[in-house]
């Protein structure tokens, strides 16, 4: 029986496993890097094991320091989480060898699904459909669209689409190097790319006696570069006897391989068309919608069949509907970009949250930008659908920027509510999802909530004041609101106050009494969802940039820099120069003009804070 279980992992999933393990009596042990010294996972955990050094590879990807943890601090198992090292065989074989329980799939059936490509050619021998692989130096104009896909590892790293045959080999050299960056191995292929698919995957659990179960299925179509967003079980509105087709294959990949534990089968669907990609063999993070509708805990499922248990009698059935929303701290509307800071409070009541923050954590930039997962139930999908929709409208959420807005519309979409989405949705809606516009009375309900806590301390003016002037910055722009304190309180034109605290402002706003909510965290305040800046009365003439300024979008390390890129390199408008990592994911940075690259402050390896200057260029004069 396992006493006491080390996970091999941060963040939200150490905290997911230690709670499986609190109600089972187990003893848990953790592992922090410098940067996680104070995370929650470090935090709740029995015991806490630091791993020198910020960077992933200096700590949550050196196998042997988490080994000799796992020994110092008396674990008899270790369970790798998701991520990091939790699909390396070489890793699995050392935690066998210390003695340890491996909470996961033997050596070997990782080393055979490590590899897409060597995965595909184990899948064709064993009937199981998928797309060919095609030879990238024979890729014509009649194979467009293709996918270059990195061999190894996931989450959407060295993936690129090629619409054009003329970027291929760009993009094969730009996927090869992203790859060997995350991966440590730029091995790329490709392969043709479905128009309109939709990711459908299959959970699936299997013992050492030989039972394999497969638990229904999972949509996780919505998907921002290539990495999932909103994940439902089961997967809605599939074609008559394609979930059939689904768990065949499922379960004939599982047993090619002699699998065991939890992992998961991951398809792509067009139609009836059904497309082996890769099996993970791991826990997915969207594991908690399949629990949901199954009744399961997948966690528990993990350490029985480590600790030899058979699976017993037949899987339970689903019944219901789950989805679940992935709340990352970024910025869909420029590109994705990551955001860091201090996350003030965190509340989404009402519906399963897991998450590896708690109120006053601080969001860093060396790990992966996802917040928490939000998961909603109920007996249909409509009603799961706008569970969760709602519970995020609600959400109070102060912090850094996060895409809360983007899912909760996301969600609203009509291609979602009706089930015809596929993996290309953000490409289509992305600029309408994310232009929305903003509250206008959110500034003036800030300025009003200042005032009177300002007002507090000397009582109401007994004449009427001069008008104040405040300004805001959200992410909509700039905001200049006015008011007045007269001898019946605070005015503003156009707008009876019928009442100001500070945490709490009502308006009557052409006859509809609103309530606004009122939150400041030093120079952010929050009004309801709306985050606002406050800004000086005057703005400074000196806060301003060369024209052509390259500015790091958020902090990060600079992967690498445009092959020849000097001072006085010529560039055009949209070329890529420099590439900067933050959270798990590479941000391109490009020119914003044709014309001479005039500064170059930016080198491989640096690190570098949201605003600093990486390079200028010098914009040719017009003709």
């Amino acid at each position: 029986m396992i006493s006491s279980v080390l996970v091999a992992n941060r963040g939200e999933i150490a905290c997911r496993v230690f709670r499986t393990c609190r109600e089972l009596d187990i003893r848990t042990v953790a592992v922090y890097s410098d940067a996680d010294e104070n995370a929650l996972h470090a935090r709740v955990a029995d015991a806490a094991v630091r791993l020198p050094g910020s960077t992933p590879s200096e700590t949550y990807l050196r196998g042997e320091l988490i080994v000799k943890a796992a020994l110092t601090a008396g674990a008899d198992a270790v369970h790798p989480g998701y991520g990091f090292l939790s699909e390396n065989a070489d890793f699995a074989r050392a935690v066998l060898d210390a003695g340890l329980v491996w909470i996961g799939p033997p050596p070997e059936a990782i080393e055979a699904m490590a590899s897409k490509t060597r995965a595909k050619e184990l899948m064709a021998a064993a009937g199981v459909p998928l797309l060919a692989p095609l030879d990238p130096d024979a890729v014509t104009e009649a194979d467009l669209p293709v996918l270059v896909k990195a061999a190894s590892g996931g989450g959407g790293r060295g993936m690129r689409i090629v619409r054009e045959l003329a970027d291929l080999k760009g993009e094969l050299k730009a996927a090869s190097a992203e790859a060997q960056s995350a991966f440590g191995d730029g091995t790329v292929f490709v392969e043709p790319y479905v128009e309109r698919g939709r990711h459908v995957e299959v959970q699936i659990v299997a013992d050492t006696h030989g039972t394999v179960w497969a638990y229904g299925t999972r949509d996780c179509s919505l998907q921002r570069r290539h990495q999932k967003v909103i994940e439902e079980a089961p997967a809605p509105a599939l074609a008559p006897g394609v979930e059939e087709r689904l768990h065949s294959a499922a379960t004939a990949a599982a047993r090619t391989i002699t699998y065991a534990g939890a992992g998961t089968v991951e398809f792509l669907v067009s139609g009836d068309d059904v497309h082996f990609l890769e099996m993970n063999t791991r826990l997915q993070v969207e594991h908690p919608v399949t629990e949901a509708v199954f009744g399961i805990d997948l966690v528990a499922l993990q350490l029985g069949v480590a600790e030899g248990a058979p699976l017993d009698g037949d899987p339970p059935q689903a019944s219901g509907h789950a989805v679940e929303a992935r709340l990352y701290a970024e910025d869909p509307a420029q590109n994705w970009a990551p955001q860091t800071g201090t996350l003030h409070r965190l509340s989404v009541p009402g519906i399963r949250l897991d998450t590896g923050y708690e109120d006053g954590d601080t969001i860093g930039v060396h790990y992966d930008a996802m917040l928490a997962k939000a998961v909603a139930y109920a007996p249909t999908r409509a009603e799961a659908v706008r569970r969760l929709a709602g519970a995020l409208e609600r959400a109070t959420i102060h912090g850094p920027v996060t895409n809360r807005d983007l899912l909760v519309r996301s969600l609203r979409h009509e291609e979602f509510t009706t089930a015809r989405m596929d993996t290309a949705f953000y490409e289509r809606h992305l600029a309408d999802l994310t232009t929305a516009a903003p509250d206008p009375y959110a500034p003036l309900a800030a300025a009003l909530a200042d005032a009177h806590g300002r007002s507090r301390f000397g009582g109401w003016r007994n004449l009427p004041s001069q008008p104040q002037t405040k300004r805001y910055a959200s992410a909509h722009g700039e905001h200049e609101v006015h008011y007045r304190h007269t001898r019946e309180g605070l005015t503003a034109d156009g707008v009876r106050v019928l009442s100001a605290a500070a945490d709490l402002v009502v308006l009557e706003i052409d006859g509809v009494r609103r309530k606004f909510d009122v939150t400041r965290h030093g120079d952010r305040v929050y009004v309801n969802t709306t985050a606002l800046t406050v800004l000086p009365r005057f703005p400074d003439p000196t806060a301003q940039q060369a024209p052509g300024s390259l500015l790091a979008p958020m902090p990060g390390t600079v992967a690498r820099i445009a092959d020849g890129l000097t001072t006085g390199s010529a560039v055009q408008a949209g070329d890529p120069l420099i590439w900067l990592e933050a959270m798990k994911m590479e941000h391109k940075i490009t020119a914003p003009a044709t014309g001479t690259l005039t500064a170059l402050h930016a080198t491989p390896g640096q690190q570098v804070e949201v605003g600093a200057l990486l390079a200028v260029v010098q914009q040719e004069p017009p003709l």
